[in-house]
């Protein structure tokens, strides 16, 4: 993989990771982000250039689906979870 490519299917994953932290329920949020996650991990190794734009094809529009549902999350919005109002122990 060219260097502009892995910069910029690195860059992609960013704003995936980014605007699944957005998702106002915990449940989605947690979802989307394992899903991303594991779907680059596991593409992490392909080589073949049509592959590549093809997986990158796919993410950009995953990539809008998961901005479009953040927006339909924000206008029904719910309470917190009790484990999302729990303070993060700090590191």
């Amino acid at each position: 993989m060219a260097a502009s490519s892995r910069a910029g299917v690195l860059g992609l994953y960013r704003v995936m990771l980014r605007e699944s932290k957005q998702f106002s329920t915990y449940n989605y949020r947690t979802c989307a982000i394992r899903k991303m996650r594991d779907a680059f991990r596991e593409n992490k190794n392909v080589k073949d250039p049509v592959e590549i734009q093809t997986l990158v094809n796919k993410a950009k529009r995953d990539l809008e689906i998961i901005h479009r549902q953040v927006h339909v999350g924000q206008l029904y919005s719910t309470d917190k979870l009790i484990m999302e109002s729990q303070e993060k122990p700090k590191t």
